[in-house]
């Protein structure tokens, strides 16, 4: 065996829900696994979307012989664009992961760029080094895979996202006899999805939302809005079944929404009529009880259909009496809020909604503890390493393959850009490299960090105080008064106090200063304006001197 290590590298999807990214690296040659993307929680304002940290890979650019990914959805499939940027390397994913990547690498004006190769499940191809297999694999969007990655220091198995659902919607079951085959060869390590480790039990099938989708068109009188992801194929296939079944036509409204239905048609991933589909425009003038309307905007987003219509903004339609909206997915980690305050309007505007808590309109696409345990049993992995989740769920995941006999030295539990080494049979944990954030605000990549987005954060909460100052050089006093701004402090009405207080601070530091009268202005402010008002205002002083 060759003394070279196998190093697996994190940059994204340990410790996090979203942006999964994993290196594989040996010698002088890289693999890289999914290029997602993760959304901003609540406190990032004004961030669009997040990337993995790539530095690590910064000056090994040319050692990437293949970026391998898993299936479809934005958390593995979001920050592909950029990927393509830095790495001219091959590109292999399934028919509709590969029509998906098209038409996000065309709308960045990156398609000229990428190299893109189209697989299918059971096929194999050589990365450098790296042996790649491809089995199937369920999951909430058609054609996922897993990976049979054999490398010169072992064979490893990366599940990406994956169920164990007997009755898919595409009549697909993930291929159990290929995880077989690959256990009987002796499994090195097993990097599995634990993004459900927390839940007991089976994750039911996508069989169960055809029952409530039948109660929901039963029962409705006027309009069905459904909203899922845009990447939900098979969520877009139930309602256009249940559609048919009760004489409803069916539009898509929103731009990824009518894209990516239009593409997973055009590969066949979604059988339905052409008389079924219509336009919004067709469908908006037809008879509320003969339409049904599928869009986006299931994670309470402001700018989504849903969210506008919530809000009354909405531009092309707005609700009408007798609606009825399915939110037909769970919340993201970090987004119940924003989701559950977009249910309460949609209700105050006289919707009437159907969510997850009340009715089986959605079910995950991801495995939940006891088929966990299956997989670990069914591939007898040597070594395991739980991937995709916050920490709390990758330590669930460990739990469960210590519950199924794998020991306690032979499972790590690692966050991004912890590097794990693999070298005659052992497994070590090696050196920390970079596996932040990477901030994506606008046409801006990267050049907004933590500390602009703490700003952000305490700007919005306590607002800021603008003094500008007009200082004689000669005496040192004041040549007018102190010109004071605030916004999103306090209100005008109630100021006046606390301005004319502030006035009184201002020009007792200009009489008393000997130092840096700018900093010490603006430290005597943030305590007076604390002292009054119990509040942390951003505070900044301008200074002239004439």
């Amino acid at each position: 065996m060759s003394n070279k290590k196998l190093r697996i590298v994190p940059l994204g999807g340990l410790g996090e829900v979203g942006k999964n990214m994993m290196v594989y690296e040996y010698g002088q040659n890289i693999l890289i696994v999914d290029t997602g993307l993760m959304f901003p929680e609540n406190d990032m304002l004004g961030i669009d979307y997040i990337i993995p940290d790539f530095r690590y890979l910064e000056d090994k650019a040319d050692l990437v012989r293949g970026i391998v990914i898993t299936h479809g959805h934005e958390d593995h499939t979001g920050a592909i664009a950029h990927v393509v940027e830095r790495f001219n390397a091959p590109i292999y994913a399934t028919p509709l992961t590969r029509g998906l990547l098209e038409a996000k690498l065309a709308r960045s004006g990156s398609s000229s760029k990428a190299r893109l190769n189209t697989i299918q499940p059971g096929d194999t191809i050589w990365v450098g080094p790296f042996q790649v297999e491809f089995f199937h694999v369920c999951h909430s969007i058609p054609d996922g895979v897993g990976l049979g990655i054999t490398t010169p220091a072992g064979l490893v198995i990366h599940t990406g996202d994956y169920k164990f659902d007997h009755t898919p919607v595409d009549e697909w079951p993930t291929d159990y006899a290929k995880l077989a085959e690959l256990s009987n060869r002796g499994v090195l390590a097993l990097l599995a999805d634990s993004t459900n480790a927390d839940r007991p039990g089976w994750t039911p099938s996508e069989k169960v939302i055809d029952g409530a989708f039948r109660d929901v068109f039963r029962n409705a009188t006027g309009r069905i809005i459904v909203a899922s992801f845009a990447s939900l194929i098979s969520r877009m296939q139930q309602v256009g079944n249940a559609a048919l079944e009760h004489r409803r036509q069916m539009a898509f409204v929103g731009a990824s929404m009518v894209e990516n239905a239009k593409i997973a048609r055009k590969l066949g991933y979604l059988d339905l009529p052409d008389d079924l589909v219509i336009s919004l425009e067709q469908a908006l003038k037809l008879d509320p009880s003969k339409v049904v309307l599928m869009s986006t905007g299931t994670q309470g987003e402001p700018t989504s259909i849903i969210g506008r219509l919530s809000m009354g903004t909405n531009q092309q339609f707005d609700l009408q009496e007798g609606d009825t909206v399915v939110l037909s997915s769970h919340p993201i980690p970090g987004n119940e809020e924003s989701v559950y305050r977009t249910i309460n309007r949609l209700f105050r505007r006289g919707a009437t909604v159907i969510y997850e808590g009340i009715a089986p309109v959605h079910v995950s696409g991801h495995a939940s503890q006891e088929e966990m345990k299956l997989l670990l049993h069914l591939v007898k992995p040597r070594f395991f390493i739980p991937i995709h989740g916050e920490l709390r769920h990758l330590h669930q995941h460990a739990s469960l393959a210590r519950q199924v006999g794998l020991a306690e030295e032979n499972i790590a539990v690692i966050e991004n850009g912890h590097v794990i080494e693999f070298e005659d049979n052992q497994m070590r944990i090696g050196e920390r490299v970079p596996g932040g954030y990477v901030f994506v605000d606008g046409a801006g990549v990267g050049d907004i960090g933590v500390t602009e987005v703490r700003e952000r954060e305490a700007l919005a909460r306590d607002g800021f105080v603008l003094v500008n100052l007009s200082l004689d050089e000669t005496s040192r006093r004041l040549r007018d008064d102190p010109e004071i701004i605030t916004r999103g402090f306090i209100q005008n009405r109630t100021s006046d106090d606390i301005i004319d207080g502030a006035h009184k601070v201002i020009q007792e530091a200009v009489r008393n200063g000997n130092g840096n009268l700018q900093e010490d202005l603006q430290e005597a402010l943030r305590s007076y304006l604390f002292n009054r008002t119990r509040r942390r205002p951003m505070v900044f002083v301008t200074l002239s001197r004439s």
